[in-house]
């Protein structure tokens, strides 16, 4: 059986950091720390990609 990626319960904003993180099993903490690092070093795409992904990702 294959994984799906799902908005996580274990939300701050909209789960989508959470629901990437149960994906790959990684802590959540970590893929939202590196989402803020992202988001600031790539002139702040961030911004404009986490609402692509919140209307993209389903929720459970």
């Amino acid at each position: 059986m294959y994984k799906k990626i799902v908005r996580s319960d274990d939300r701050i904003i909209a789960g989508v950091c959470g629901g990437i993180a149960n994906y790959f099993d990684f802590d959540p903490t970590i893929v939202r720390l590196l989402y803020l690092l992202l988001t600031f070093f790539t002139a702040f795409s961030g911004v404009l990609l986490y609402p692509i992904l919140w209307i993209i990702i389903p929720e459970r």
